[in-house]
């Protein structure tokens, strides 16, 4: 059909491809709206994105849940100390408790056995120190006047000095008068000294009920939290609770071990030099030398030195030769074969433990420092990766300790 000017070919503008042209390119996609904007050109309101709500309140119950635990952790830090102070006893007695008890002692009655050795020792210790402190309070009120003029006379005729024994004399009623001050002071203060004694021993009833049930119902008690956690963390935590008895326990018994030593060496001394209060003296030395760390070899010895004084300074000198003599044979000879199986903690790490358990809770953090450490040092033994040291002249060893030994003279 012939076309009249003007027509155009069906489908559009296009002209009609003929034979042999390329085809026409695909037409671009439809560019997107362009975005709403304010007045003036401004860009208009954007929408949140979904997650950012989520996220809100996730950090939102985050602080508050921190917050709360922080709270409670307030509220409740004298029973969590309670808890934590009766874990660890019951770590320390737990061997013990295990040995009798594969021996077929019923648990409770091997608990309560540990529990009477505690006491028994706890209160011989306490009567003795208390009847040795009240004894020689009253003997140097009775006789510091005497003492005094006695101290004041070696020490003109030894060193040729001129000190005036009326003049020292003089002042000793007026420092009586102030300790009688503070003293009536304290007396007045009986109702607060009351309430305190009595929280003293309400804790006291506290740790050892919760030391007992830790000790005697040790098995149950962690049956009950494994069954909340997968086999792999059962192992994982009971290994972990093995490493804490063992290590701690034998920390213990070995520093037990080392004071009865100690005390057994120093009650001979004592006895040989003439110092009175032997035993009592004894005692002390044993306790304070091996439970107090860094310091407690000082303190320990320092109390016998000074009664040891009453006698003459000759035996005070002796006894001082005596306690440092045998402060070196423990460090080289006693303290490393009976510490070998057990753990042996670093002098200084340990005085630094006492100090940070006192600077963060007091007086019981002082006394559960030393545990804690040895478990944390035990449990760091046990988990962290050791690598190979490289040798420098920094990390060289010291050369070894020479050893004591007895030289048998051969047969001729």
């Amino acid at each position: 059909m012939p076309h009249t000017p003007g027509d155009r070919p069906a489908g559009g503008d296009a002209p009609a491809n003929t034979a042999g042209a390329p085809p026409a390119p695909p037409a671009p996609p439809p560019a997107p709206p362009p975005a709403a904007s304010g007045p003036g050109g401004a860009p208009g309101p954007q929408h949140m994105p979904p997650w950012l709500p989520r996220a809100f309140l996730l950090a939102g119950a985050t602080v508050l849940l921190f917050v709360v635990g922080v709270w409670l952790a307030q509220r409740l830090r004298e029973l969590l100390l309670l808890l934590l102070t009766s874990l660890f006893l019951a770590f320390a007695i737990e061997p013990a408790v295990n040995w009798l008890a594969a021996r077929g002692w019923r648990r409770g009655l091997a608990t309560g056995l540990m529990f009477l050795v505690i006491a028994l020792v706890t209160a011989v210790f306490l009567g003795g120190i208390g009847s040795l402190l009240a004894t020689q309070t009253t003997h140097l009120i009775d006789g510091f006047p005497g003492d005094v003029s006695a101290v004041i006379d070696w020490v003109n005729a030894t060193f040729g000095t001129h000190l005036s024994r009326d003049t020292v004399v003089r002042r000793l009623p007026t420092l009586t008068d102030q300790f009688s001050r503070h003293l009536s002071d304290l007396a007045g203060n009986v109702w607060g000294i009351g309430a305190t004694a009595l929280g003293v021993v309400f804790k006291l009833l506290g740790v050892l009920l919760f030391t007992f049930y830790l000790s005697a119902q040790g098995p149950q008690f962690r049956r009950t939290v494994c069954s909340v956690l997968p086999p792999h963390r059962q192992r994982q935590v009971l290994s972990a609770w093995e490493i804490a008895v063992q290590k701690t326990g034998g920390y213990i018994y070995s520093r037990a071990l080392l004071a009865l030593i100690s005390g057994a060496a120093h009650y001979a001394a004592m006895a040989g030099l003439g110092v009175p209060y032997a035993l009592t003296l004894a005692l002390w030395v044993g306790v304070v030398s091996q439970f107090i760390p860094a310091v407690g070899t000082y303190l320990a010895g320092a109390v016998p030195v000074l009664i040891a004084l009453t006698r003459g300074p000759s035996t005070a000198l002796w006894m001082l030769l005596f306690i440092t003599a045998y402060q070196q044979l423990e460090n080289y000879l006693l303290q490393p074969r009976i510490t070998a199986r057990t753990l042996d903690m670093h002098p200084a790490v340990a005085f630094g433990l006492v100090l940070a358990g006192a600077a963060v809770v007091g007086p019981l953090g002082a006394l559960l420092a030393l545990p804690f450490g040895a478990s944390v040092q035990a449990f760091a033994g046990a988990y962290v990766r050791r690598y190979e040291i490289e040798e420098h002249p920094l990390t060289a060893p010291p050369p070894p300790r020479p050893r004591w030994r007895l030289r048998r003279r051969r047969p001729r």
